[in-house]
């Protein structure tokens, strides 16, 4: 079974009204990990930034603004829906990204494939479960040898 989805998808890294670039930015969802996504940012000249949050975040930040804390996703122009923002801080500091939305989609819709939106908790529970049977197993072969 695959564990993992990944993608790069471009997105505008926007500095200031007047400046703006263009980096690439690796998406990854870890069947281990079925709440979280995480974006990889490669901004020129410094080492790549992972940052990690909720798939149903970015999932309701296509629709609606969306966001407590240190993570923000909203549309840029509610009536279009084409593109989101996303904007990061920490502390005073902030980064603010422009992405279009269907790479976001066709992403989100193989995390689906991977895990099901809403089964987080059914798969979460099993590797648990996994994990004890696992841990019992060798510590009575242990006790045993």
């Amino acid at each position: 079974m695959r564990e993992s989805v990944q993608a790069e998808v471009m997105m505008n890294f926007l500095v200031s009204e007047e400046l703006s670039f263009r980096i690439p930015v690796e998406l990854r969802y870890e069947a281990g990990d079925p709440y979280a996504v995480r974006f990889t940012f490669h901004l020129p000249g410094d080492a790549p930034v992972t940052w990690a949050f909720g798939r149903e975040l970015l999932v309701d930040g296509m629709g609606a603004a969306c966001g407590e804390g240190d993570v923000h996703i909203a549309p840029t122009d509610p009536e279009l829906l084409d593109e989101v923002h996303i904007r990061l801080q920490v502390g005073p500091d902030q980064a603010l990204f422009r992405v279009g939305i269907p790479p976001l989609l066709a992403f989100l819709d193989r995390t689906d494939k991977l895990v099901p939106l809403g089964q987080e908790r059914a798969l979460a529970d099993f590797e648990t479960h996994l994990d004890e049977a696992l841990d019992r197993i060798l510590a009575e072969e242990q006790s045993a040898g």
